[in-house]
């Protein structure tokens, strides 16, 4: 299920994608670690800023309306540590465009530009 934007032309679509806590720490990782370096560019900066912060939500959300990601992963088999990391397109866009991204973490969220 994705949320859809509320009025606003501009808003962009949320997309779920469903990461274990390993994921999870290795796109933190990735993502801080290129928020370190100088030539990232600025507005990339701003939506890799909205991925940490969208980490943080999803283990609150877990924390606060845990049924819905439960009956997700009950019906899929996930487990319990599986939750989903809501991405815009420019925020993963921001994300894989990181060389350090482990490809683990990149076959995750869907890029389909990659061939191993």
């Amino acid at each position: 299920m994705s949320a859809l934007p509320a009025g606003d032309a501009g808003a962009q679509t949320m997309i779920p994608h469903w990461l274990d806590a390993t994921a999870r720490e290795r796109l933190a990782g990735t993502v801080r670690a290129a928020l370190d370096e100088p030539s990232v560019h600025p507005v990339t900066t701003i939506h890799l800023h909205d991925v940490l912060t969208e980490l943080h939500v999803a283990t609150a959300r877990e924390a606060i309306w845990p049924a819905s990601t439960a009956r997700v992963r009950l019906a899929t088999g996930w487990d319990e540590d599986v939750l989903p990391v809501r991405l815009s397109s420019d925020e993963l866009s921001a994300v894989l465009s990181l060389p350090g991204l482990p490809e683990s973490v990149r076959v995750l969220l869907g890029d389909r530009d990659r061939r191993a």
